[in-house]
């Protein structure tokens, strides 16, 4: 079916809001399915109709080979890490802005001639820190801030050739980053105070169909009231 289907890469893929823009992608793209977990990766290109997974840590693996034309790249895959400023090492700086920045920027690199020749879409699944930062957060927060400044350069580098370049910022999301968060802050895990992975998806797909002479260029996502 691959032949007939627009080609989305997912990094992420694997659980958590990536594995829920698979979900939705994939009723309509083949699916590039991307995580570090061998078995998950098999089982979400499992219960697509066209899919095909890579298996690998993109920060410290060779990165997956891509196909000549890509419509859709999702960057899920991240980290959240650090403490107050005071208390985190560099070691726990670089290894963020590694994963949460330097591993997007590249892989972007390699993917953008296929994106230019298919005038594709990046997502870049950012956060609610990538625009504000609070006590023990500066790490991620910094990471996230960093990821936006790269969306906006590059959504403005690759306009002409008919690139589209998204940011999409969730507020506090159902995954199992934020429950090592929540767990963290010494805090009950309530999900009436939480996004489901599919209402991110839900917008992920909103800003992919949009017609190919409009971009949603940022989106704030929120639960709109308790569950």
């Amino acid at each position: 079916m691959q032949q007939h289907r627009p080609v989305a890469l997912i990094t992420g893929a694997s659980r958590g809001i990536g594995r829920a823009v698979a979900a939705d992608l994939g009723r309509t793209h083949h699916v590039l399915v991307g995580g570090r977990d061998e078995e998950a990766v098999a089982e979400v290109v499992a219960a697509l109709p066209s899919a095909a997974g890579f298996v690998a840590d993109l920060v410290d693996d060779a990165l997956p080979a891509l196909p000549e034309r890509l419509d859709v790249l999702v960057h899920s895959a991240g980290v959240e890490d650090g403490d107050a400023v005071g208390d985190t090492d560099r070691a726990t700086w670089r290894r963020v802005f590694e994963a949460n920045l330097f591993a997007v920027a590249e892989l972007t690199r390699l993917a953008l001639p296929a994106l230019r020749a298919a005038r594709g879409t990046v997502v870049l699944v950012n956060s609610g820190s990538g625009f504000s930062s609070a006590p023990g957060g500066a790490v991620y927060a910094a990471s996230k801030f960093a990821l936006r400044a790269l969306a906006d350069a590059l959504r403005e580098e690759e306009r002409q050739a008919g690139v589209r370049v998204v940011s999409v910022h969730p507020g506090r999301t159902d995954s199992d980053m934020q429950r090592a968060k929540v767990e963290k802050e010494g805090r009950d895990y309530d999900l009436r105070f939480l996004l489901d992975p599919a209402d991110v998806a839900a917008v992920v797909r909103t800003a992919v169909d949009l017609p190919p002479g409009a971009v949603l260029e940022t989106a704030s996502v929120r639960p709109s009231a308790v569950r």
